[in-house]
Formats: structure tokens, C-alpha cells, sequence
């Protein structure tokens, strides 16, 4: 456990200390100034106002933002230090490859995912001090998403970074990964499954398995509880999991994908470094 967290320490410090992540912080800190210079707290939308509309923006911002963040930076972890030779030099160090591997998660998990906590607490700190409303349910809520599509992406950016060979082979199939998972999101691919006469029941389900898609719909559910943006897919949801159900699915699911996807990268990793 010691290895563990002095490797998490280490990747946190070396993390702060690149430009990706000054970039980063800035990106999601800046959605929020911005978003509080335009007024979004002063509006009313939909029935949404105060820090509620804020937050249903930012989310919105986050999906499309925060994935391919996550992707690119983690992908370069282990193929980088495969480029650079530090495998060598971690094999002659009194440190076991699980804990340098899962070292590594948890402190890249750490930093990419407190910057995007922090804007949202920082708009909820200068809510309270404006005397506007903060909704706490939607506001946890939306942090528990947060945090489990930030570790669904982690655990595939590792995994992708365990197989591939270079930093530009790693961050080509990120990105593609990220582009699939969009199409599935924009429902172009859906569309050509619907065309080929399959059965609603696979298309939802396929839609369902997209990460992205689950964080969609979910973070639609807190201001369209009946999912009318969605169309008729919205009854197959309702028909297999029912409102509550789906919510507690959209945490769960993205942390089991992203924690396979890891146990997977760290399988790989360990099995084609030990020799």
C-alpha cells in the first residue's frame, strides 16, 4: 500500500507540474466564469433557475469535454514510459507492478477529476454567498456522475495505453474510441441500425451500453423526468428499468466498465512486462 500511494503521488505531482493539466483546469474553470458572465444563474429556462440552469449547462459542457480530456491524457501514461524506457528502471526499483499500475490510476484519477468537482463546488460556494438557491439533490447527483464517467474513461484510457506501443498509436485509438462512442451518442449509427429493421430492443440496448449515453440521459432525467427529448426510445427505458432504477444505473454501470477495462489494461500489462 505504501508503493500505491507513493506512486499516486508521484503521477499527481508530475501531472501538475504538465501544461495538459494547467489547460485543463483552466477549460473547466473558465465554463463556469463564463458561464456566470453570461447570467446563466439569472435566468429562467424550462422552469430551471439559479445555479440549476447553471448546472444543467455545465454538464451538457462536460460530456463532450471531459471524456476525450480523460482519453488522451491517460493514453500517453503507459505508452510514454514505454517510449521513455522507465520500465526498465521500475523493474530494478523495489516497487510490484500492481501497485505502480493502480498507483497511477488512483492519482490520475485524482487529478482529473478534482478540477471538475472544484468548478462545481466554487459555483455552489458563490451561490450561497449571492443568497441563490443551490439545489443539493441535483447538485450530488450530477457530482456522482461526474465522478463515475471520469473513472469509466480512465479505466479505457489505460487500457488502450497497456496495448498500444507509442504515444501516437495510443492517442489514434482514443480518439477513435471517442468518435464511435459519439456516433452512438448522435444516434447516426442507431439510425442505420434502425433502417436494417432491428428490433427496438437491441437498438436501446446498444445505446444503453455507450457510457456516453448512459451520462446523457441520465443527467436529462433530472429536468425531463418522462424523457420526452428522447422519443419513443424513453418507453423502452422505463419498461426495463423505471425512472430510479436507470438513475442508480447511470453511476453504477460506467465505474464496472471503466474498473474491467482496467483490471483488463493491469492483466496485459502484467502479463507482457514480467518476463
Amino acid at each position: 500500500m505504501k508503493h500505491l500511494w507513493l506512486t499516486a503521488k508521484l503521477d499527481i505531482v508530475e501531472s501538475l507540474r504538465a501544461r495538459w493539466f494547467m489547460i485543463y483546469s483552466l477549460v473547466f474553470g473558465g465554463i463556469v466564469a463564463l458561464l456566470f458572465a453570461f447570467g446563466l444563474t439569472e435566468s429562467r429556462v424550462l422552469g430551471f433557475i439559479g445555479l440549476s440552469r447553471l448546472l444543467v449547462t455545465y454538464i451538457q459542457l462536460s460530456m463532450a469535454i471531459l471524456p476525450i480530456f480523460v482519453l488522451i491524457t491517460t493514453v500517453r501514461s503507459v505508452a510514454g514510459d514505454r517510449e521513455a524506457g522507465v520500465f526498465e528502471y521500475l523493474l530494478s526499483l523495489p516497487v510490484s507492478l500492481s501497485a505502480w499500475f493502480w498507483g497511477k490510476i488512483i492519482g490520475r484519477y485524482l487529478v482529473v477529476f478534482l478540477p471538475v468537482f472544484a468548478a462545481m463546488a466554487a459555483a455552489a460556494g458563490w451561490a450561497m454567498i449571492k443568497e441563490v438557491e443551490v439545489p443539493w439533490e441535483m447538485f450530488l447527483y450530477y457530482t456522482g456522475l461526474l465522478a463515475s464517467i471520469s473513472w469509466c474513461f480512465l479505466g479505457i484510457g489505460m487500457l488502450i495505453s497497456t496495448l498500444a506501443r507509442s504515444i501516437d498509436v495510443a492517442q489514434g485509438a482514443a480518439f477513435l474510441v471517442w468518435l464511435t462512442m459519439l456516433l452512438f451518442l448522435d444516434l447516426i449509427l442507431l439510425g442505420i441500425m434502425i433502417q436494417g429493421h432491428v428490433s427496438a430492443e437491441v437498438v436501446v440496448a446498444a445505446a444503453l451500453a455507450n457510457p456516453l449515453q448512459v451520462f446523457r440521459t441520465a443527467a436529462l432525467m433530472l429536468f425531463d423526468p418522462q424523457l420526452v427529448v428522447i422519443g419513443p426510445a424513453a418507453y423502452v427505458i422505463f419498461d426495463y428499468f423505471g425512472g430510479p432504477l436507470f438513475k442508480i444505473y447511470a453511476l453504477i454501470y460506467p465505474v464496472v466498465l471503466g474498473t474491467l477495462a482496467a483490471t483488463g489494461g493491469f492483466l496485459l500489462f502484467r502479463r507482457g512486462d514480467l518476463p
